[in-house]
C-alpha cells in the first residue's frame, strides 16, 4: 500500500539486528580463537558466524526490498536513509582512520624512539641496544623474524587498477540509470562486480604469497600486524561492497529503480567509491612508502 502524504514509516520489530548481533559475536570469537593458536576450533567457528551474518544479510536485504517495491517509502525516508548512510560512512572514516593512525605512530614516533632518536637515546641504548630504526620493522630484539616486504609495482599496482576500474564502471552504470540506459546500467554493474571479485582473488593469492614466500605474517612484528589489520579489514569491506552490488544488480536486472528514485543504487555506489578511496591510501601508505 502507497504511504500516505507526510506520514513517516515506522518498521515494524525485527529480528534481524539481533540475529546480525549473534553472527558478529560468533565470528569475532571463532577468529580470536584462531589468534591464539587454536586453528582447528578457530575456523569453523569463525566460518559459522560468517554464515549467521550472510543469512542476516540476506533476509534484511529481503525485506527492506519489499517494503521499497511496495511503495512504503516516501521522502522523509529517503532523507533518512541517505542521513544514515553519510553517517555510516563516517564511522568506516573513523573505523579505518583508528589503524592508518596506529601505523602512523608506530613508524614516525614508537620505532625511532626505539632506536635512540632524539631525547630517547637510553632507551636504545639501554633497552634494545643495536636495534636499527628502520621501516619496515619486524621489531627490537629481531621478534619478528626475518620477512620481505611485499613491493608496491606487483600485485598490489594490479589490484589499485582494478578497483579504481571498478569505479570507473560503476559511475557509467550510475550515469546509465539516470539516462533510461538499462542495458548499459546493467552491463556496467555486472562489470563493477566482476571486477570486485577479480580483486578479492588477486588478494587472496598477495596472502598466499605473503605467508609461503615472504614469511610475513600477522604475528610478523609491528609491520605485519598493522599490514594485515589494514589490507585484511579492506577486504572485508570489499566483500561486503561487492555482496551489496550483486543485490544492486538483480535488482536492476528486474527492473528497480528509477532515474529519480534509486538510493539503493547510490548508497552501494558511495559505499564502493569509499573503498576506492580507502584503498588508495593503503597503496600509498603502506606499499609505496
Amino acid at each position: 500500500m502507497a504511504q500516505a502524504e507526510g506520514s513517516y514509516y515506522v518498521p515494524h520489530e525485527s529480528y534481524w539486528p539481533v540475529v546480525g548481533t549473534i553472527g558478529m559475536f560468533v565470528a569475532v570469537l571463532g577468529a580470536s580463537i584462531w589468534l591464539i593458536g587454536m586453528g582447528h576450533v578457530g575456523v569453523p567457528v569463525t566460518l559459522v558466524g560468517a554464515a549467521i551474518i550472510l543469512f542476516m544479510v540476506w533476509g534484511w536485504f529481503r525485506d527492506v526490498i519489499n517494503e521499497s517495491v511496495s511503495g512504503t517509502f516516501g521522502a522523509l525516508e529517503d532523507k533518512s536513509f541517505r542521513q544514515s548512510m553519510a553517517w555510516f560512512i563516517v564511522s568506516e572514516v573513523f573505523f579505518f582512520g583508528a589503524f592508518f593512525g596506529a601505523l602512523f605512530y608506530a613508524r614516525m614516533f614508537s620505532v625511532p624512539w626505539l632506536g635512540g632518536e632524539g631525547a630517547n637515546f637510553f632507551t636504545g641504548l639501554l633497552l634494545w641496544e643495536g636495534f636499527e630504526a628502520t621501516w619496515p620493522s619486524h621489531g627490537p630484539g629481531e621478534l619478528g623474524g626475518d620477512f620481505r616486504a611485499i613491493g608496491a609495482w606487483g600485485l598490489p599496482a594490479i589490484m589499485t587498477a582494478i578497483l579504481l576500474t571498478s569505479g570507473v564502471t560503476l559511475t557509467i552504470a550510475h550515469h546509465a540509470l539516470k539516462d533510461g540506459r538499462r542495458r548499459l546500467l546493467n552491463w556496467g554493474l555486472f562489470a563493477t562486480v566482476a571486477l570486485g571479485l577479480l580483486f578479492l582473488c588477486f588478494q587472496a593469492y598477495e596472502f598466499y604469497l605473503a605467508y609461503t614466500e615472504y614469511n610475513l605474517r600477522l604475528e610478523t612484528g609491528i609491520f605485519g600486524s598493522t599490514f594485515f589489520m589494514l589490507t585484511g579489514f579492506h577486504g572485508l569491506h570489499v566483500i561486503l561492497g561487492t555482496l551489496m552490488l550483486i543485490v544492486v544488480l538483480g535488482r536492476c536486472l528486474k527492473g528497480h529503480f528509477t532515474a529519480d528514485n534509486h538510493f539503493a543504487f547510490e548508497a552501494a555506489a558511495w559505499y564502493w567509491h569509499f573503498v576506492d578511496v580507502v584503498w588508495v591510501l593503503l597503496f600509498i601508505f603502506v606499499y609505496m612508502i
